[in-house]
């Protein structure tokens, strides 16, 4: 069995052998090489990549400190989650190389990562995601050498993807690593992505007022308790978008904002830790990628420095922009000022939405000089509409909004629906990381 990095290892890469160390960084140009799975961390390249967002972009004082994914295996933070849920699944017994295939029901990235993780460490991988995804998503998860089930419907259409899954699943030797249900997703992100959100923020001498994530899976808005460890007046935001607005008043729809798929409560998501809802505009998200990618003498002439412009063409994808519009949205909500920084992810990179923005032209027309200057507006004119306090009531209606989908649909127990409002059982499954780290090490040393 081939086994890579521990949570620890992947806070901090320092602590991987130097001999291992170095051979995983010269792996780097083999990007099929299983070495890279020692290259699963924010830390990979020795510095957490980010960006801070000036007020001449945002309109709002308080910094926006934008993480960005792209520099993992497969270019999305996503290939993350994927290792560690199989890893700790390997190290139980209940996944082997060989004897089994492995499902990852997906809306992308994570996928994606399940196309990479998979096949470098022995498995056969197939990858459940709509059909509407763009053509990108879809060529990667290929080239990384799975097999691809595409589903009927878009981003939002989550639980045609559940149907196909039920009968992978009932397939002898099938695994599912399902990310919407796998902790190994949730304690990948309080311990790594929130440690890398606390080194930026330290970096730069900032307080952190929010961390900002769309739910997608709900993996990476768990970096959010962890950071109120040491922010504790620090707020965790959820993002949806306002076309199927499921926690904001129950809604469904159809949205473009690719990764963070809904219309469901995700089991990891605990809902009982999340302060604010905020709902931002599919539309503004499309057209808000469209001006970081091709806006950059619009943004210089608004005083954004042209080197950061330039910078962002390779930075973000749909879902960055669209946890970027929800922190500018959040900042005004709460005021928040030039010391109190509020983080969030850019998942990805722009390598996966050249045809995303090819539909855009065919939609409105190819973005002229006069229509980028008027796009700034996409940002800075974010209003606080769409938001909702995660009051006690509210967050009551957040959980028991999953009985539906995981007690109706996915034959969860009312039993363990209920045990998941007991903060002991998330602190229970955040110190899991401990016992995981070190089964990992004796595998690998037998």
């Amino acid at each position: 069995m081939i086994f890579g990095p521990t949570f620890a290892e992947m806070r901090d890469p320092s602590r991987i052998p130097a001999d291992l160390r170095e051979k995983a960084r010269a792996a780097r140009s083999r990007p099929l090489d299983p070495l890279n799975l020692y290259n699963l961390s924010w830390k990979a390249d020795g510095r957490v990549p980010f960006t801070v967002l000036p007020e001449a972009l945002t309109g709002v004082w308080a910094p926006i400190v934008v993480l960005s994914g792209r520099k993992f295996p497969t270019g999305s933070h996503k290939v993350g989650p994927a290792y560690s849920s199989l890893a700790e699944k390997q190290v139980e017994g209940q996944c082997v190389p060989g004897d089994h295939t492995l499902v990852f029901p997906s809306t992308g990235n994570f996928g994606i990562g399940g196309a990479w993780v998979g096949p470098r460490m022995g498995y056969r991988s197939v990858v459940v995601l709509p059909e509407d995804m763009s053509e990108e998503r879809f060529a990667k998860i290929r080239e990384y050498g799975a097999e691809v089930v595409a589903t009927p419907g878009s981003e939002s259409n989550v639980k045609e993807i559940y149907d196909r899954v039920r009968e992978l699943r009932a397939v002898t030797g099938n695994r599912v690593l399902n990310q919407f249900e796998e902790f190994g997703n949730y304690r990948f992100h309080f311990h790594c992505t929130a440690t890398a959100a606390l080194e930026v923020v330290q970096e730069l001498g900032l307080g952190c007022g929010a961390f900002v994530s769309a739910m997608g899976s709900a993996g990476t808005i768990a970096a959010g308790e962890a950071i109120k460890g040491r922010f504790p007046s620090s707020r965790t935001v959820a993002v949806e978008p306002v076309q199927c607005p499921t926690l904001y008043d129950v809604g469904f729809g159809a949205h473009r904002i690719e990764g963070i798929g809904d219309k469901h409560v995700t089991w990891i998501h605990n809902v009982l830790a999340t302060d604010l809802l905020v709902c931002v505009d599919d539309l503004d998200c499309l057209r808000g990628l469209q001006l970081v990618q091709e806006g950059t003498d619009a943004l210089a002439a608004e005083g954004v420095p042209r080197e950061s412009a330039e910078s962002w063409r390779d930075v973000f994808g749909v879902s960055g922009i669209c946890n970027v519009l929800a922190a500018i949205k959040a900042a005004r909500h709460y005021g928040l000022g030039a010391k109190q920084a509020l983080v969030t992810m850019a998942t990805d990179g722009f390598d996966r939405y050249p045809s995303v923005l090819r539909k855009l032209d065919a939609e409105l027309g190819p973005m002229d000089a006069d229509e980028a200057r008027r796009r700034l507006d996409v940002f800075r004119g974010q209003r606080t509409d769409w938001l909702l306090e995660g009051t006690p009531g509210v967050r009551r209606r957040w959980h028991n909004q999953k009985y539906f989908t995981w007690v109706e649909q996915q034959a969860k127990t009312v039993a363990e629906l209920r045990a998941l409002e007991d903060p002991a059982f998330w602190v229970e499954h955040q110190e899991r990381a401990a016992a995981i780290d070190r089964a990992l090490l004796a595998r690998r040393a037998s």
